[in-house]
């Protein structure tokens, strides 16, 4: 049976993590040790916006000896991430290019988008619990010392995923010189965030409902609760208002002294509660799961998928592409026309593939496109281009990483404006990258120029590529010169990109 020795490594707010793990495809993940040290990076990157040397050496200490522990264990693949105190730090890169000098290690600072979405699979791995659970109404609510993410499901959709910068370091920072004038922090606190979660609600609550409230995050959250075993743990919401009211009336030095934590975490401690509590009021939570779930099970996680290892039962594509459609609607978006020139992107893509640079990764980008190529509509029905481009590159879709936003968001605007090549545009895109922005370009064109009547004058549609030719046939009842003659306009474009020439045939239906 063939084995893998994994090790995940988290470099969050409060501490450094690595977890290794056995992975194989008989018996999935299996931890075989965790090893875990106190760094209080936020501190720096929340008030000083940047790293110090300081903190950089005693980073790179950690680091050197987890180096010698993967060693010892035989760690055939690794992969360490940072989250919100490397990626708003404004010398990261100096940071990332001097641990890679001095431990071997190359550090991957993750977009939001992405942390959320390993915590989104490490939670996958609890497997069945997971999924019945998201079949009702469920927030995930994934705090940070940084930032706080709540993800809606309902019926095992995943509605909306946002982020908000109310992390509990970040918080307790911004309040340090207000606290000790109060008696009562706790509602100082809920003052401050009260209006960004009511606002949230508002938008993107509205009249659901929520039964489960799911908190995950560093392996602070666990330590709050005492979960310190990673076990699983169910509260309901008494059981949840008797803790919160304990913790409430606890100095920083109590907290600091329960938890053994130094003071500047056990300084997190009552904001990351009062966050909780207040999101549990405004949305109405029945119970509280903590699965016990750290970012280093979703890095594994996510690993023995892309390597097959592993094989899940949820569908994250899925959930990228839907959250795609569900911000689209946001934006006022056609439905009909954006779900028909998917099918037909979608027809095309298969089609030309192997002749291409694209992967199967691609095909996810491509959808995504489709979905919001007119979203810019909804601001400006003059640059609608310019607008969409805009609109994805605010936009976080949970899966999908910055280098990904910003080549839909490029497809997108290239789906109308002059194509600008590589050098000409200042995307920030790599060469390798800027070509599979001008490959999936090629594909929207043609798709939307086959529905620009948004009249969606057929339904079937079928795209055969023979030597170099590629023959997209569609039948309808209905006139179709203002499509086929659209359709001419974006084969030349198409050819330079493919080395195929894009053929229409047009089937009458009597």
């Amino acid at each position: 049976m063939a084995v893998t020795t994994f090790a995940a490594i988290d470099i969050g707010s409060y501490n450094v993590s690595m977890e290794i793990f056995e992975i194989t495809k008989k018996n999935g993940l299996r931890s075989l040790t965790t090893v875990r040290q106190s760094m209080e990076l936020g501190r720096d990157t929340y008030t000083k916006r940047r790293i110090t040397s300081n903190s950089l050496k005693e980073l790179t200490a950690i680091l050197r000896d987890y180096s010698r522990i993967m060693k010892e264990y035989g760690v055939t693949a690794y992969r360490a991430c940072a989250k919100s105190a490397f990626r708003e730090a404004r010398n990261l890169q100096l940071v990332q290019e001097h641990i890679r000098n001095k431990t071997g290690i190359s550090v991957e600072v993750l977009s939001n988008a992405e942390q959320r979405f390993l915590g989104y699979k490490a939670l996958a791995s609890r497997g069945e619990q997971f999924e019945r659970t998201i079949e009702k109404g469920t927030a995930i609510v994934d705090l940070s010392g940084g930032t706080i993410q709540i993800s809606l499901f309902d019926k095992d959709n995943l509605i909306t995923a946002q982020n908000l910068m109310l992390g509990s370091l970040r918080i307790s920072s911004r309040l340090s010189s207000f606290l000790g004038k109060t008696t009562h922090p706790d509602e100082l606190i809920d003052q401050l965030i009260r209006k960004d979660i009511l606002n949230y609600k508002r938008m993107y609550l509205k009249d659901r409902n929520i039964d489960t409230m799911i908190l995950v995050g560093d392996y602070f959250t666990n330590l709050i609760f005492q979960n310190r075993s990673d076990a699983n743990k169910l509260e309901t919401r008494e059981e949840f208002t008797a803790w919160y009211d304990r913790i409430i009336t606890m100095t920083p030095r109590d907290l600091s002294i329960e938890l053994g934590v130094d003071m500047e975490v056990a300084n997190a401690v009552i904001p990351m509660a009062v966050l909780y509590n207040r999101i549990m009021n405004v949305f109405g939570v029945k119970e509280v799961w903590l699965p016990g779930i750290q970012l280093t099970d979703g890095i594994a996680y996510d690993y023995g998928m892309k390597t097959k290892l592993i094989k899940s039962a949820h569908d994250f594509d899925r959930d990228i592409v839907l959250a795609a459609r569900r911000t689209a609607k946001r934006y006022a978006s056609n439905k009909p026309h954006a779900d028909l020139i998917v099918k037909v992107a979608e027809e095309i893509f298969k089609a030309v593939r192997k002749d291409s640079v694209l992967t199967a990764r691609d095909n996810i980008l491509l959808k995504v496109a489709c979905y919001m190529h007119d979203c810019g509509k909804y601001i400006s029905l003059v640059n609608v281009a310019a607008c969409s481009y805009d609109i994805i590159m605010s936009t976080e879709i949970i899966g999908l990483s910055d280098t990904e936003r910003r080549i839909i968001a490029n497809v997108v605007r290239y789906n109308t404006d002059p194509f600008e090549f590589y050098g000409e545009n200042k995307s920030g895109l790599s060469e390798y990258d800027y070509l599979r922005v001008a490959q999936l370009t090629a594909i929207l064109r043609v798709a939307n120029s086959l529905d620009q009547s948004y009249l969606q004058k057929f339904s079937e549609v079928h795209a055969v590529k023979k030597n170099d030719r590629l023959t997209i046939e569609v039948s309808t009842t209905q006139e179709f010169t203002l499509e086929a003659g659209l359709f001419e306009e974006n084969v030349d474009f198409f050819e330079d990109m493919f080395d195929i020439e894009p053929v229409l045939k047009v089937k009458r239906i009597v």
